[in-house]
């Protein structure tokens, strides 16, 4: 793994092109995406669908609160052209928000009362994902200064040690639980021994930003009250948009689980994972082009932003088609090789996912175009749209059509979605001229 970071002529850590930065981040998602895979079907070979439940139960509960107090710091460095706020300010916004997701947790388990094994579950995933945000703001600098290249080492890294510390805890105790702090504990170790690394690489190859004392005032979280007020205005609505996309993915969840059972959900649970594929590439797309849209916007070049994310829809309907062709010519028998016979039960419901997931492809892609041109606050209101008509659909058709509601659920959402996505960035396109430069929303 490359550690030269050498300053460009601009007087900042040498850039990577976009395509370089593509292929980086499409590598480091795809071994992330096929660890986390893996953490499912070591759960569906070595437990039940009760146990893949269980941990998805964990996932619904703490990572839409995690999404809120993240506040999508990782978006905002990345589109941060004028570098109002210095990596510190982000740094120490981080750790405060991560102490409340974890509070947040805490309250959200007590309140449910749910028996210990669950709740101790619920817990170690809090703070699995509570050590992934540590690594997400430096991602957020690594992405603004364009070097993909030590992301997606990290997430390549991170993935291995996590799927290997689940698999042989979960063999070894047959408890969920340890399983995921075998993830915390992996986590911690990426931390410390690559992703600071990173920091200090960064900072190092910064001309007139040398010298010991330097780095290590730069590498400590700043606490300035005023200014970590304004960082959070800035990003609140994003981190409220990040909730509720999050809750867009685990509300079926908990409609599954409480309509259908433990059982039904594990199977929702694997089903739904596979479309995490596409999304691998999906997201390695949207995360080395946001900086460069960013730039497009701010330099109010029209003609080069639209074109841009025209490409990126293409080839998120080519992704979806590619996706809904597999599940339709070989689903019964993928889902019997990858998980157990009782998943390919339901191939027929694998093909409605990937419908939504292809939807969903192209208005994750060109949804880039919103964050680019700082069209913040309006993606509240997107994504609560969403939301209402999840649960309100939820509610309605799941307990007399069971998984077969679920599906129109599942499309009706992604259907929102993007046309909510394509009206938002008609306007930005449309009024580029007169908005350029200004944060929108």
């Amino acid at each position: 793994m490359a550690e030269s970071l050498k300053p460009s002529v601009a007087g900042t850590p040498s850039r990577l092109s976009l395509r370089a930065n593509f292929s980086w981040t499409f590598l480091g998602n795809v071994i992330f995406a096929a660890c986390q895979w893996g953490m499912l079907i070591v759960l569906a070979k070595l437990g039940t669908p009760e146990m893949v439940g269980q941990f998805a139960l964990g996932s619904a509960i703490a990572v839409p609160v995690l999404m809120l107090t993240n506040l999508q710091l990782r978006d905002v460095q990345a589109t941060d052209a004028r570098e109002e706020y210095a990596f510190a300010d982000y740094f120490g916004l981080r750790l405060i928000t991560v102490v409340v997701a974890l509070l947040i947790i805490g309250g959200i388990v007590l309140a449910l009362r749910y028996p210990a094994e669950t709740a101790l579950v619920v817990v170690a995933f809090g703070l699995f994902k509570a050590v992934e945000a540590i690594s997400d703001v430096i991602f957020g600098m690594l992405q603004h200064h364009e070097r993909m290249d030590r992301v997606a080492q990290s997430m390549i890294l991170r993935g291995l040690l996590s799927l290997a510390a689940l698999g042989i805890l979960v063999f070894l105790t047959g408890s969920v639980f340890w399983g995921v702090m075998g993830l915390v504990f992996a986590g911690i170790g990426v931390v410390l021994v690559y992703d600071l690394r990173s920091v200090m690489l960064i900072k190092r190859a910064t001309p007139g930003r040398g010298g010991v004392a330097h780095l290590a005032r730069s590498l400590r979280p700043r606490w300035n009250w005023r200014t970590l007020l304004a960082l959070t205005w800035l990003a609140l609505p994003l981190g409220i948009s990040m909730l509720l996309i999050s809750l867009a993915t685990s509300l079926p969840r908990f409609f599954v689980g409480h309509y259908l059972g433990e059982y039904t959900l594990g199977i929702f649970a694997a089903l739904t994972y596979l479309q995490v594929a596409g999304m691998t590439v999906v997201s390695a797309l949207g995360q080395s082009a946001l900086p460069r849209l960013s730039q497009y916007y701010v330099a109010g070049d029209r003609q080069a932003f639209t074109r841009l994310l025209l490409r990126m829809g293409a080839i998120g309907l080519v992704l979806g088609g590619g996706g809904i062709a597999v599940a339709l010519v070989a689903g019964r028998p993928l889902l019997t090789l990858i998980y157990q016979p009782e998943y390919a039960e339901y191939a027929w419901f694998f093909v409605w996912v990937m419908v939504s997931a292809a939807i969903g492809y192209v208005s994750w892609l060109v949804g880039e175009g919103m964050k680019a041109a700082r069209y913040l606050r309006v993606q509240v209101a997107l994504f609560g749209a969403q939301v209402v008509v999840l649960t309100v659909l939820s509610v309605w058709l799941i307990p007399p059509m069971g998984m077969t509601g679920v599906a129109i659920v599942m499309l009706a959402a992604a259907a929102v979605h993007l046309l909510g996505t394509l009206l938002i960035l008609a306007h930005a396109v449309l009024t580029l001229p007169t908005r350029k430069g200004n944060e929108a929303g």
